[in-house]
């Protein structure tokens, strides 16, 4: 349209379109005439009605629009044919269009209070179903709310959550991308850019616009646009080359031929009305001859347009005249191309419609026979509210309008595909019909070609999707969908693409490596099926062995002067506590119970207490033996057997009763262990009484500490073979074992506490019978002249 600048001191020029016509709008105006023409003809729509019309172009312009819904709504002269002695009313029933949602919105304000229906075949806006503001307004064609959803629903399908968007800066693209946002919003879409441009902007805008898709990293780019507008931006961005961008079109240029000739839209998808056939409408456009088409200033304008020639010679003009062998059949233009009549039936089913609810209002079926009162005067009103029940189909399309005024929503889902000549055509492989239940509505019958020819879907995220194992950190200052995928700390996990949070696993599980399955903590105790276990209970069996061998050996030299030099009853007990204390560390290996952690605990002690309680004894004997000898000394007589044994037994008792009282109020219990390590568990004795395990060890340390004094105090005394040094080498073993047992004992994790109280007892009770037995043995089995009472008495 031509812009007039007012200077407000004469009465402004009348309102002039400019530029090139749009034959596509031009084919739904001539749809509109075919549509009113064949219900005229119609024996059973309106028999015997004639429906008249009027078509003003609005050049795409709310100033235009605005002044004929002004013309609309004053009334149009009221006409009086003589012929028939007919008035025709100058009342406007109803209108048909706009195209675009911005003067469809101006036009239905206008005409709304005056109750004229208006309904319109392209007008998406979904601000338009707002009835409070739209009271008369009905439209064929879906709402954008419906293609928003649509829009964010496909984007999700395809796993695609980055995104760019352009929209057209009017009421339709405006409102539509606003719709598709919220949408894209709640399907957890992020938009790296959305840009707005109108077709009337400066090229700077243009290019700024053409600019940011270039440069954004965005590989989808949703595009909620006018055919107009899209039709300028895609001109620009044809200047420059850009990397591949998959285009998702609104139905308003999804399906426009004219964009066919983009071939970097290759592999674009996008919303389309469905396509349709109305029988006869091809013949009828193409039946145009040259005085046809002189009758009408707009289809003159086509054929002087598409020939290149005029009607009529003008004077001053050089352009040829049409000599009548133009054939408008060849003709390719929008105007002709009928193939995928799409927004065109909306049009015809908006007139249908209309001509519906007249035919509701002036006509009856009586007996049959549908009977239409010529002479009845309609009122506006009535056909809005005949609109409101209309419910019928025509050419196998259904049309009828809900609440809001809108049709069902339906979608073919159209594919830009190249052809056999490396051109792009329209394919349909899908359609969406928002009538069916939640995850039915999307029905895909053929395969996509995307931007690449291929049929490999592109991927445009931010960030590359967080495997199971991580979780999502956002960006600092980025959208959702741009984060930094982090590993799950120790113990945690997360079995979820794209977790935001990962989750510990339960007390007794432990993740596997990737950090995204819980196992069963491995159960860790010292197991006779390991080497370690192996190791310590060939070494408790050998040396349980290697005692009785030696108690052997005694028995059969029990008469022998080394023996009976020894006290052979204190020797013979002694090698029995010490079988016992080999065989005690096997209680040790194995899964502890609460039965197995009282006995061990239990029998080490005594045991051991037994061991030194025979040790000690044997000191004292030896002790007293040369306190004998001294002049006038009786003291043998107060320590003969019968007081060795009582002091064994006396000895013994103690760590008894000790283990005991033990038992009795706070007794060992098997646990399982979390703390110590996180990844296992480990079953170990718990203590019970940590006062009743260190009393028991500080009184077989009190006795070892007494007898290893009473050694010392004896090691100097005279006699060729002086058991007291033996004793005093073998306590001090003992001792030194036992001293470093306690920090080791302490410090040492899980198992291996056992393991070292193992080695503790075994070390010990080596240390024991290799220094009091073993020399004796070598003596009696290898150097048996040794093994004399002289030799034995005799004096160093």
């Amino acid at each position: 349209m031509k812009t007039v600048k007012h200077n407000y001191t004469s009465l402004p020029e009348p309102l002039e379109c400019t530029g090139s016509m749009d034959t596509r709008e031009l084919r739904f105006s001539r749809a509109m005439v075919f549509a009113i023409e064949e219900i005229n003809n119609s024996s059973e729509l309106l028999p015997g009605i004639t429906l008249g019309y009027q078509i003003h172009d609005s050049c795409a312009s709310v100033p235009v629009a605005v002044q004929v819904a002004f013309q609309f709504a004053n009334g149009l002269q009221q006409l009086y044919d003589s012929n028939t002695g007919c008035s025709r009313s100058g009342k406007v029933t109803a209108i048909v269009g706009e195209s675009g949602s911005t003067p469809s919105m101006s036009m239905s304000q206008i005409i709304g209070p005056f109750d004229i229906p208006q309904v319109s075949h392209f007008a998406t806006c979904a601000c338009l179903s707002d009835k409070m503001q739209y009271p008369t307004f009905f439209r064929t064609i879906p709402s954008d709310q419906f293609q928003a959803d649509a829009l964010a629903k496909l984007v999700k399908h395809f796993g695609w959550t980055w995104i760019g968007t352009v929209q057209s800066n009017s009421d339709y693209g405006n409102n539509g991308m606003a719709s598709f946002l919220r949408a894209a919003h709640r399907e957890g879409i992020c938009v790296e850019y959305s840009e707005s441009f109108y077709r009337t902007d400066p090229q700077s805008k243009i290019q700024q616009v053409a600019d940011v898709i270039r440069r954004s990293t965005a590989i989808i780019v949703v595009a909620f646009t006018a055919s107009g507008d899209m039709k300028i931006l895609l001109e620009e961005l044809a200047r420059k080359p850009f990397p591949p961008r998959q285009w998702i079109g609104s139905e308003s240029w999804g399906t426009a031929p004219e964009f066919l000739k983009f071939d970097f839209c290759a592999g674009a998808i996008g919303f389309g009305i469905p396509q349709s056939v109305v029988p006869g409408f091809r013949e009828y456009l193409l039946d145009l001859s040259p005085a046809k088409a002189a009758a009408t200033q707009l289809l003159t304008e086509l054929w002087e347009g598409a020939f290149n020639c005029q009607l009529e010679k003008k004077a001053g003009s050089a352009d040829r005249v049409c000599d009548g062998t133009e054939d408008i059949q060849k003709l390719k233009s929008p105007y002709t191309d009928t193939s995928q009549l799409r927004v065109t039936n909306m049009v015809y089913k908006a007139v249908y419609s209309i001509a519906h609810a007249i035919h509701n209002i002036v006509c009856k079926k009586i007996n049959s026979t549908v009977q239409c009162d010529q002479l009845m005067k309609i009122e506006p009103l009535q056909v809005l509210d005949q609109l409101k029940r209309v419910n019928f189909s025509r050419n196998g399309y259904h049309v009828s309008f809900n609440a809001n005024g809108d049709p069902v929503a339906f979608y073919e889902l159209i594919n830009w595909k190249r052809n056999e000549n490396g051109g792009l055509k329209f394919v349909t492989v899908g359609h969406y019909d928002d009538s069916l239940p939640i995850g039915q509505k999307f029905n895909m019958i053929k395969n996509i070609s995307w931007l690449d020819g291929g049929g490999q879907v592109p991927v445009s995220v931010c960030s590359d999707s967080c495997p199971p194992g991580t979780r999502k950190v956002l960006q600092k200052g980025k959208p959702v969908c741009c984060y930094d995928c982090i590993p799950c700390a120790e113990g945690e996990i997360s079995n979820t693409t794209d977790s935001s949070d990962c989750f510990p696993c339960p007390n007794e599980f432990w993740p596997n490596e990737e950090k995204n399955i819980c196992f069963p903590k491995p159960v860790e105790f010292l197991s006779m099926h390991e080497v370690l276990g192996i190791i310590l209970a060939a070494f408790s069996v050998g040396g349980a062995c290697l005692t009785i061998v030696a108690a052997i050996v005694f028995f059969q030299h029990r008469a022998s002067a080394i023996v009976r030099a020894n006290n052979s009853e204190l020797s013979f007990l002694l090698l029995f506590s010490l079988t016992l204390c080999f065989l005690c560390s096997l209680t040790f290996i194995g899964p502890p119970s609460d039965w197995s952690c009282m006995l061990r605990h239990t029998a080490f002690g005594i045991t051991f207490v037994l061991c030194i309680s025979c040790v000690l004894g044997k000191t004292l004997v030896v002790l007293m033996a040369f306190r004998a000898t001294l002049p006038g000394d009786n003291v043998m007589k107060w320590f003969g057997p019968v007081q060795q044994r009582m002091t064994v037994v006396f000895f013994t008792f103690v760590q008894v009763l000790i283990c005991i009282l033990w038992l009795i109020l706070n007794p060992p219990f098997s646990i399982r262990n979390l703390t110590t390590y996180k990844e296992k568990i480990i079953l170990e004795c718990a203590l019970g009484s940590a006062l009743g395990f260190w009393a028991v060890l500080g009184y077989i340390g009190l006795l070892a500490v007494f007898c290893f004094v009473l050694a010392v105090l004896a090691r100097k005394l005279p006699d060729n073979f002086n058991e007291a040094k033996l004793i005093t080498f073998s306590m001090l073993i003992f001792c030194a074992v036992w001293i470093t047992f306690i920090p080791a004992y302490i410090s040492s994790p899980g198992k291996f506490t056992v393991a070292v109280e193992i080695f503790a007892i075994l070390a010990s009770s080596f240390g024991l019978m290799f220094c009091i037995f073993v020399p004796k043995c070598f003596i009696i089995l290898f150097r048996p002249e040794k093994n004399t009472k002289k030799n034995v008495m005799a004096k160093k």
